[in-house]
């Protein structure tokens, strides 16, 4: 079975608490028994990785030591990291508790619904609103690279047919 892929709708709780799908919660058990980062993500959303993935993410990250003294974009980055990650765990419920600093980067408000979505490594929290507008952006992205694969594959047909 694929670990963390598919799509669910769950709502936030008053207390910024979330109860993921028992599919999900499987999956973090079987990759390192529930240990989880929390994980503010550029695009506005929040990603819920087990911790050795994370580990392994910052590992890469972090192999430029040397750089970040003389590197504003490395120390960015670690800013970034640091601000916006956070260790935790699973509990026995299946819930995962986001803080207010992350729900409020994330547009996630109690009472909502929001969409908790497989991403192969882990899952990603999105308010619906924006995660409507990633999905059309990535839709859009794809019938464009359609479009160029098309013409880049007529026109080497096209070259192809008059050399010979």
């Amino acid at each position: 079975m694929l670990a963390f892929c598919g799509q669910e709708r769950c709502v936030l709780d008053g207390n910024g608490r979330l109860k993921l799908p028992q599919r999900f919660i499987e999956d973090f058990m079987n990759r390192g028994g529930g240990e989880v980062v929390l994980y503010g993500l550029p695009e506005g959303a929040l990603a819920l990785y087990p911790e050795e993935t994370y580990v392994q993410m910052r590992r890469q990250e972090l192999s430029a030591v040397d750089r970040i003294g003389s590197s504003f974009a490395a120390r960015r980055s670690l800013r970034r990291f640091g601000a916006l990650s956070m260790s935790d765990r699973i509990t026995r419920q299946g819930r995962i508790t986001l803080p207010a600093a992350f729900r409020e980067f994330a547009e996630l408000e109690a009472g909502r619904e929001l969409c908790v979505i497989g991403v192969e490594i882990g899952v990603e929290l999105w308010s619906v609103a924006r995660y409507r507008a990633e999905f059309e952006t990535i839709r859009e992205h794809l019938a464009e690279k359609e479009v160029r694969e098309m013409a880049a594959d007529l026109r080497s047909g096209r070259n192809d047919g008059e050399e010979s």
